[in-house]
């Protein structure tokens, strides 16, 4: 995936710690854990309104006989 855009957000300081500490005991860096659950979030809300999910790659099914 080519990560090659900036998303900027406001975000009070108690809400920085905690995503901070979120991310440590993830053992990921912020913004890896800022983006999954972006990612996890908005797959959910499309998913709901039964929207195509633009990043998210439909494998073609396998018939298994």
């Amino acid at each position: 995936m080519n990560k090659s855009r900036v998303l900027q957000i406001r975000i009070s300081d108690e809400e920085k710690e905690g995503f901070e500490l979120a991310a440590d005991l993830a053992g990921i860096p912020l913004s890896s854990w800022v983006r999954e659950r972006l990612r996890l979030s908005c797959i959910r809300d499309l998913e709901g309104a039964g929207q195509k999910i633009p990043f998210v790659k439909v494998r073609p099914s396998v018939e298994v006989i």
